[in-house]
Parts: C-alpha cells; structure tokens; sequence
C-alpha cells in the first residue's frame, strides 16, 4: 500500500470532557497517512489520480471549527470516517494528541484506523 502522510498538523480549537478545556480553545497535533487510491498518479502525475493533502488538511481544520468534541476518541473516528467518505482513499490512519494536558507527559492522544467498505 502507498501512502500519502500529513505530520504534526497543528490545529487549535476547543476539545475536552472538563470544563477547563471547554473554555478556551488548545492546541492539537495530528498526524494523517492516507492511501493512494490506485496506480494511475504513478504514470498520470495528476493530482486528480490521487489525494489532495492540501484539501485534507484543510478539511481537519474545518472540521475542528464547526464540531466540537468532548473526546479525541469520538473526534478521531468522525475525521477519519469523514476523509475516506470526501476524498477516495480506501484507507487512513489519524493519530491526534493534546500538548502538554499532562504534566508529565508531552502529547496524550489516540490513533484510529479506518478502512472504506468498498
């Protein structure tokens, strides 16, 4: 499988269970890998054949601005369900951390995998 990769796509908005992380928006690091969908960009070279980073990382951060989630779990699931619905990748893989919610630790977060059911 061939993939595209988006790293350390910094997004802030507001996400959290707590009520101190519903006040004000936090920073969020995702990381995407996306799966080419087909050979034909290998011998076409056009973007058409397949997946826009650019359209998916704005896609996130849209995403993050019009939906706010109580948990990463829950916003994992919608933006990598959401991305192989828009864009035409039979799979992806999104891992998004919170920065510094632990005193000790420097990212907590999860990573989804999601594959289209065609």
């Amino acid at each position: 499988m061939d993939l595209i990769f988006i790293r350390n796509l910094a997004v802030s908005t507001i996400v959290g269970h707590y009520p101190r992380e519903r006040e004000a928006a936090q920073q969020l690091e995702f990381n995407i890998e996306l799966a080419i969908p087909g050979q034909a960009v290998f011998t076409s070279d056009k973007l058409a054949d397949t997946v826009n980073y650019a359209a998916i990382a704005d896609y996130v951060k849209h995403e993050c601005d019009t939906h706010h989630f109580k948990l990463l779990e829950r916003m994992a699931d919608h933006l990598a369900r959401g991305i192989i619905a828009e864009f035409r990748t039979p799979y992806v893989r999104l891992s998004v951390a919170k920065l510094g919610i632990l005193p000790s630790a420097k990212q907590v977060g999860i990573v989804v995998e999601r594959r289209s059911a065609a």
